[in-house]
This record gives C-alpha cells, structure tokens and sequence, in this order.
C-alpha cells in the first residue's frame, strides 16, 4: 500500500494576490517592460501592497471587495500592456519567495529598530530647555 500524500491545498485568495503583487512589482522595475505597463505596474503593486485602501479594510465586506476588484483589474490592464512572457518570469520569482521561510530573528530585528526610533524621537521632542 502506497503511503497516503498530504493532498496540496491551493492557496488563499490573499496569498495569491500577494504573489500577483510581487510579480508585477517585480516585472514593472524590469527595463523590458514599456514605460505605460510600469507605470501601471508600480500603481497596481503600490495600491496593493499598501496599508491604506479606498476604503478601509475594517468595514464589512466593502473593505475587502476594492481589494478584490481593483487589484485584478490593475493586474488585467497590467498584463495587457506588457510583451508575451515577461510577467512569467517574475511570477516564478515570487511564487519561489512565497515559498522561502521567514526570519523571526529579522522580524525582531526591525521591531528593536522601530522602539529605538520611536525613544529617539519621544527623548527629542520631550527635551525641554531648562
């Protein structure tokens, strides 16, 4: 009897725009592309990859429904502008950094360095002139 294999779940919608946000990120900053599709590109992975939407995140189903409309539909004219082929290559890169394991100690890192900051600028802005 053959060991039974883990079946392979397909990943979540965020992931995958996630990996679709790279790519284009990636493919926009490639100098192949044509100057209409990077603009394109660097709006479409500016608008997804960033905290601040149309409408936030936390209003029930709208929040997320910008983010399901408005990303594919930048991917779509994305594509559209680019040469045949060019996006693939770049989608491979980020499917293969998807798939890389993160660092915790780099994590940890970038938090010490954000509290460092913040005391810094709490300790100037609270110095007082005596």
């Amino acid at each position: 009897m053959l060991p039974r294999r883990k079946p392979r779940s397909r990943p979540s919608l965020a992931k995958r725009i996630g990996i679709e946000a790279h790519a284009v990120w990636l493919t926009a900053r490639d100098p192949r592309a044509p100057w209409p599709a990077r603009l394109v590109g660097l709006l479409v992975a500016a608008y997804a990859l960033s905290p601040i939407d149309l409408i936030p995140d936390f209003i029930p189903i709208l929040g997320l429904v910008d983010d399901l409309i408005l990303v594919p539909a930048g991917i779509w004219l994305f594509l559209k502008l680019l040469p045949e082929g060019l996006y693939e290559e770049h989608r491979a890169v980020a499917e293969a950094a998807a798939e890389r394991p993160r660092s915790r100690t780099g994590i940890l890192l970038v938090l010490i360095l954000w509290v460092l900051a913040a005391w810094l600028v709490w300790s100037l802005l609270s110095w007082s002139y005596d």
